[in-house]
């Protein structure tokens, strides 16, 4: 791309019931169960369609330059007027579509890829065009009222992680700085290199992309390479940065049990958080990241090998609120090659 940047649709996800790593669809969808608790009991929502005359979730088809995350969390914002957080990847629905073309029908497959969210602010209003209706139900009653059979999944692995007190998380986010002007041509100090056009252009992703779960702890490197990269969320949600210097190249080869105990205070707090970091400081964060989870094979969607992540691309690691923050699923987002 030359004048925009942005990710790659498909994310690689890894939950203790799913494993995510491609697609196997012509058409890619997403959408989000919004839930909540009311009187301890789960519930979630779910909207009728008059354009199609069923119950379902929110969810709708990828934008041009949309990631699946971005998707979701627009279209619970254009269908009910909510602005939500991602949390725990649930299962995709896969059915066959018929498009009439010049040649006959055709038979495309779809996928809607689901996300567990709970709400940031607002209350449901369906739009009266895309929803004319919105109801808090409880999962029985969802599954009665939904009209898609193929919904019943990401709905039954919801209930599931509501019985595992895994469903409320908060996002940790762990970024690789954009793609920056190259250490040859670059003969300043080293904390000053800064970003590459196209390291610009990620950041601006970034930006978008991050807005799925919207982290509030903000920790860098003070390094500008790293600053220059979340400075497009930073100034657009108006967050504060806090510069860790352990999170530097210099310091983490230093001193890297250091590093490691500031990534680890940071997981402590369980806050939606974001850490911004470089190359050589991966196999530290991403250990610490493997660390907490609380499934063993959860780690099979961590980079296990040099550069472990490419400029600008994005680890969210979701921890359960109610098992003390342990990680109960891992994404990684790579942005498109120039």
């Amino acid at each position: 791309m030359t004048t925009s940047e942005s990710f790659t649709e498909v994310p690689r996800r890894r939950t203790s019931a799913l494993a995510d790593d491609g697609v196997e669809a012509e058409i890619l969808a997403a959408g989000a169960l919004v839930w909540r608790l009311h009187r301890g009991d789960l519930q979630v929502l779910v909207i009728h369609r008059p354009r199609y005359d069923d119950w379902s979730f929110p969810k709708g088809k990828l934008d041009p330059d949309e990631t699946l995350p971005e998707c979701a969390v627009r279209e619970v914002g254009e269908e009910v007027g909510l602005k939500v957080r991602l949390g725990v990847p649930l299962p995709i629905t896969r059915y066959e579509v018929t498009k009439r073309t010049k040649s006959g029908p055709e038979v495309r497959t779809k996928e809607v890829w689901y996300w567990a969210a709970e709400i940031l602010e607002g209350h449901p209003r369906p739009d009266g065009e895309e929803s004319d209706d919105a109801r808090w139900v409880s999962p029985g009653q969802a599954r009665e009222m939904l009209t898609n059979s193929g919904d019943s999944g990401p709905l039954a692995e919801l209930e599931q992680l509501h019985r595992q007190n895994t469903l409320r998380t908060v996002p940790f986010v762990v970024l690789r700085h954009a793609k920056a002007k190259p250490r040859s041509s670059w003969s300043k100090s080293e904390s000053e290199r800064p970003l590459a056009a196209t390291g610009k252009r990620q950041a601006k992703a970034v930006e978008r992309l991050l807005t799925a779960w919207r982290p509030r702890q903000i920790h860098s490197s003070p390094w500008k390479r790293c600053a220059e990269t979340i400075a497009p969320y930073v100034k657009k949600h108006r967050h504060r940065i806090k510069y860790r210097k352990p999170l530097t190249e210099k310091r983490a080869k230093q001193n890297p049990g250091r590093t490691a105990s500031r990534v680890r205070r940071s997981l402590e707090w369980v806050q939606p958080s974001l850490l911004c970091t470089h190359r050589p400081v991966l196999p530290i964060v991403l250990g610490e990241l493997n660390n907490w989870a609380d499934d063993p094979g959860l780690s099979a969607a961590l980079p296990q090998n040099d550069p472990y992540l490419k400029p600008g691309s994005v680890v969210v690691a979701q921890q359960a609120v109610e098992r003390g923050g342990r990680i109960v699923s891992f994404e990684v987002y790579e942005p498109h090659e120039d």
